[in-house]
């Protein structure tokens, strides 16, 4: 625990009183709706919520209740119906497990049997399309569920989908039946050191080692027979835009990158400025209970930097205007710096989760990872830029916001310069 979020405990649970989950990540529930959430279940949840100590039974209470009608359709024999409620519970249960910040604690792990029951009956009621996997990795293992389209596959497209630091693997099981498995892409939900049950099971996450799991994912991907090892790419929200860049920078085997809410700026605003949860949790992804040495062992090594110019595969960043974690300045420096092709989307007025644009980001996210890796994108010198209004308009050719009124931040411009 830092100092912060021991002193600073109570605002947060002021604000969960107050506002629900909106006033910790406003307009959420779009996004939360996007990673398999019924907004009914949502509301439930918060319903019961008056601080933070709270979440894991509000969590649990209404996961149990939604794996209870999922048994009785399945049951009945309505599998299609038993199987979207095994999501709901699945999602709800995960978030539950989640809340609990000691990997020994045997809530934890109870809530974790829960979450892996439901996915696997969902994965049996759905034809064994959602399937467990489990890796060696580096003397540990990692976890991720493999979701494939319907009927015979062969040499098809394939995309990593990346948690952010506070998701897990199932967070993806919506997206990737919605997204990327009805359109004949193979899907591959992670979970990376620090995360879900890899963190669960005593791996923690460094500097380097979540692109070499990235890597470890590409190299199970590629010995499929379902999948075409030259098209693989990768999704990744908040932390995993992050540790995507990583990978796409160390591993030429990933032939696109498209990251939403990438944390790429200098670290200082999610870890000492933004709400103190952020920084708990990756201390606790990291096994880090010294603040001080977090920071210097870790924290201060972090930034991208010129990093990025590695990259050779097609990229894609999009940002919220306002984004709590990377100051939009940092973002728009980042990208400078990438020499591969690359596109931007700032979407104005957004936080951090997206919220407003969670359908449309979701969607463009897959459908530009659909159209690189088939080879669409990867002209060389290709750079596209998009300022988005929430009005419906978009401003092509920029990605600057219009009221900076056609000015460019020093940062911003020192990296073109940089990079030129």
């Amino acid at each position: 625990m830092t100092m912060r979020s021991t002193g600073q405990s109570w605002a947060l649970d002021i604000a969960l009183a107050q506002g629900g989950f909106d006033a910790l990540h406003p307009a959420a529930k779009g996004t939360m709706e996007q990673l398999g959430h019924d907004h009914s279940d949502f509301d439930k949840v918060f319903a019961q919520v008056r601080s933070g100590a709270m979440l894991p039974k509000a969590w649990a209470t209404v996961a149990a209740q939604a794996e209870e009608r999922a048994a009785h359709h399945e049951a009945g024999g309505f599998a299609r119906t038993a199987a979207d409620l095994y999501l709901r519970a699945a999602v709800m249960w995960g978030r539950a497990q989640y809340s609990i910040f000691d990997a020994d604690d045997p809530r934890k792990a109870a809530f974790r049997r829960s979450c892996n029951h439901c996915v696997a009956r969902l994965g049996e009621l759905r034809d064994n399309r959602v399937r467990r996997v489990v890796l060696d990795f580096e003397g540990k293992h990692i976890y991720a569920l493999l979701h494939l389209p319907e009927g015979e596959v062969r040499n098809a497209p394939a995309v990593i989908l990346g948690p952010g630091m506070d998701m897990i693997k199932e967070d993806y099981i919506h997206a990737a039946e919605r997204y990327y498995t009805s359109r004949g892409v193979v899907a591959l939900s992670v979970e990376g050191p620090g995360q879900g049950e890899s963190r669960a099971n005593g791996l923690t996450v460094d500097l380097t080692n979540y692109e070499r799991a990235i890597g470890r994912y590409i190299d199970f991907l590629a010995e499929l027979p379902e999948v075409d090892a030259e098209r693989i790419g990768m999704f990744g929200i908040s932390m995993s835009g992050y540790w995507g860049m990583r990978a796409a920078a160390a591993d030429t085997r990933l032939a696109a990158m498209a990251g939403f809410e990438g944390v790429s700026g200098d670290f200082d605003t999610i870890f000492n400025r933004a709400q103190p949860t952020f920084k708990n949790n990756y201390m606790y992804m990291a096994g880090y209970a010294d603040e001080g040495l977090f920071d210097t062992e870790l924290a201060q090594r972090m930034p991208l930097g010129a990093l990025v110019a590695e990259i050779t595969c097609p990229v894609f960043m999009g940002i919220g205007e306002f984004d709590e974690l990377t100051q939009l300045e940092q973002a728009l420096a980042t990208y400078e710096r990438i020499r591969a092709p690359k596109e931007m989307r700032v979407y104005e007025n957004e936080f951090h989760p997206l919220g407003g644009a969670a359908a449309e980001v979701f969607r463009f996210g897959a459908e530009w990872l659909e159209r690189a890796l088939s080879g669409e994108l990867g002209t060389p010198g290709r750079d596209v830029r998009h300022y988005v209004h929430n009005d419906g308009r978009t401003t092509d050719g920029t990605a600057n916001p219009s009221w900076w009124r056609g000015t460019t931040p020093r940062q911003i411009a020192e990296a073109a310069a940089a990079a030129a």
